[in-house]
């Protein structure tokens, strides 16, 4: 029986050695109850409240009273009222509405014409699952007050009728493997150089900090364009995935992106003592940026806190930038307001990573 007390006496170490290490302690409660939480209540794949414009050209009660119709089967929120198609074309392509309703000034003629369309419904068709959500409004089988009457809207889909799902996959990937990739190679690097000793003789040497991390940092910014460009390259190949959009303001985008990852990276390596706990706290920002970005599900099914979440996430605005370049043809002057907010989380991320690093060297 004299195992049983050696092995009794390593695992009781181990225990120990466990309840020493707060983070992976932590990481053994958050994980599950995180996951959970996610999948419970974030996670939607029918999703409800899409942000949908109307440009409503009848101005009749009867085009009135369909569009409020429309939006009390919830499927939709109508955020703007526009004049044109054009202009709901504008905005789908801003990606600031997934729906555009058209009601042209003859509405209520085509109304008394059973076999022609009364308007159009205008589909952002690059997320698969918003398309047969939005679709629904249409259907017969639908539960909104106008559910006994038989569709009156054209369907036009947009950026992807195919229903490809590589289309909507591909380009969201790069920002997954460069999240994962820069992140975790950048902290894991520096935890690695201090556990070895090697920062503390850089110390010595007349470089500055700043420019330590700068040297630290730009080969993974050629690393992760190089994968940008890998996948570019295999999307165009394997799956045909198009670039409706300016092949600088991709790349201007990656390069922010890649930045600001690299940033958290360094602010991650200052608050690791190793580097498994390095990895651990990387996967733990990869995870929701996965589920809560709109790479696998849709954003706007997901309940309010989680939307709060995800907009702090440099992952949910890079998804809506790559996404609007290449899908949707978006220049960068339509997508400023995520320009915007990915900027502040790389000025924040940097300032933070910047002023630890300096302490964590003192």
């Amino acid at each position: 029986m004299k195992f049983l007390h050696r092995i009794g006496a390593v695992a009781a170490k181990e225990v120990r050695q466990l309840r020493r290490d707060r983070l992976s302690f932590g990481m053994i409660v958050a994980l599950p109850i995180m996951q959970l939480l996610l999948f419970g209540y974030a996670i939607n794949m029918d999703p409800r409240h899409l942000s949908a414009a109307v440009a409503d050209l009848s101005g009749t009660a009867a085009s009135r009273q369909y569009v409020h119709d429309l939006a009390q089967s919830q499927v939709i929120d109508i955020k703007h009222q526009v004049g044109s198609a054009e202009a709901l074309e504008a905005l789908m392509r801003a990606g600031q509405v997934s729906v555009g309703i058209y009601l042209p000034p003859d509405f209520e003629r085509r109304l008394a014409q059973p076999d022609r369309a009364a308007g159009q419904l205008l589909i952002d068709g690059s997320d698969t699952v918003v398309q047969a959500a939005a679709a629904s409004l249409v259907s017969p089988a639908r539960t909104a007050p106008v559910a006994d009457a038989p569709p009156t809207l054209e369907i036009r889909t947009y950026y992807n009728p195919e229903r490809r799902s590589p289309v909507n996959t591909v380009p969201g990937l790069i920002g997954i493997i460069l999240t994962m990739t820069m992140t975790l190679f950048t902290a894991v690097a520096i935890v690695r150089e201090r556990e070895r000793g090697n920062l503390e003789l850089l110390i010595t040497t007349p470089i500055r900090s700043w420019e330590l991390m700068v040297a630290k940092i730009l080969p993974y910014i050629f690393i992760g364009l190089v994968q940008a460009s890998l996948i570019f390259w295999l999307g165009d190949s394997l799956f045909r995935v198009p670039m409706r959009g300016d092949w600088l303001d991709a790349y201007a985008v990656i390069l922010l992106f890649i930045v600001a990852n690299l940033a958290l990276g360094l602010m991650i390596s200052t608050l690791a003592s190793n580097q498994f706990q390095a990895m651990q706290m990387t996967f733990f920002i990869l995870l929701p940026s996965i589920l809560l970005s709109g790479f696998m599900f849709p954003f706007d099914g997901m309940p309010r806190a989680a939307q709060w979440i995800a907009e702090v996430l440099p992952m949910t605005h890079f998804m809506r930038l790559i996404r609007g370049i290449v899908l949707r043809g978006a220049e960068l002057g339509e997508l400023r307001g995520e320009l915007a907010a990915l900027g502040a989380f790389l000025a924040i991320a940097l300032t933070v990573a910047v002023r630890r690093f300096d302490k964590t060297l003192d």
